[in-house]
């Protein structure tokens, strides 16, 4: 196929046969589960992913690539192409049961924060969550407190999903080659979050406020938000970092 990625869509389309492989092997599809891909490009990892589940759902933006999927994919089984920007795709409508979706794809660089936040949002229909993603994305979704990648996306997702950076991937394994090394990451939403929160938009706010100013005290970068006695009430002290925080710790100031 001789489609030209677009920028704008921020294509990388897979084509190494070896990690194609090596990546539908981790997803480990297994007939009769109900996956979508989003992204599917030229259907590098579709037709293997067909091939092994018999039916697949994909979400693609792109009509010309859309147009031809399903004639790449011919014989291989029951393919439903939904033309859609994936960050307006409703996902729910496609779980079959709670946690009973599977959701795999190479995600654009350029919308991957906003479509995790997005994909969170339906993540009670969700079991677990494969993607490709720049390796400095995944570096932050799976980073432990204390470290320089820890942060806003760290605990946002760390709260509610389960995450394991699974092998890193060169750029020549893409076309066009982008400028920076890949990663597969398994994500993978929790039935019931271990520790729950009380008021979501308000864990989001402190969360946000916080590692807006990561290099200050808690006592400082949460100032307006929670009164230093707050924070010292949560038994966390006012005189730490944002970053040494761990995920059930800033669920405490949120619940507080």
């Amino acid at each position: 196929m001789n489609h030209r990625p677009r920028k704008r869509f921020g294509q990388h389309f897979l084509h190494d046969p070896g990690v194609i492989r090596r990546i539908v092997d981790a997803i480990a599809p297994q007939p009769g589960q109900t996956m979508v891909e989003i992204g599917p490009g030229q259907g590098a990892i579709t037709c293997p992913l067909l091939d092994r589940l018999g039916r697949l759902e994909v979400v693609e933006i792109d009509t010309e690539l859309a147009a031809t999927l399903g004639a790449r994919c011919a014989d291989r089984g029951d393919l439903r192409i939904h033309v859609a920007d994936a960050l307006e795709f409703d996902f729910r409508a496609l779980a079959p049961a709670p946690h009973g979706l599977r959701v795999v794809g190479n995600l654009p660089y350029n919308i991957s924060t906003p479509l995790l936040f997005h994909l969170l949002d339906a993540a009670e229909g969700i079991g677990d969550m494969h993607f490709l993603l720049q390796k400095e994305v995944v570096d932050r979704l799976t980073a432990p407190p204390g470290t320089r990648d820890y942060g806003r996306l760290s605990v946002m997702v760390q709260h509610r999903c389960a995450t394991r950076a699974l092998f890193r991937i060169g750029p020549g394994a893409f076309r066009p080659p982008p400028r920076v090394d890949s990663a597969l990451v398994r994500i993978a939403p929790y039935p019931e979050p271990p520790f729950p929160v009380q008021d979501t938009q308000r864990f989001a706010l402190i969360v946000r406020t916080a590692f807006s100013h990561r290099r200050k005290t808690l006592r400082r970068a949460l100032a307006g938000v929670l009164e230093a006695e707050t924070i010292e009430a949560a038994g966390i002290d006012p005189g730490r970092r944002p970053e040494t925080l761990t995920v059930e710790e800033f669920v405490r100031l949120a619940n507080a």
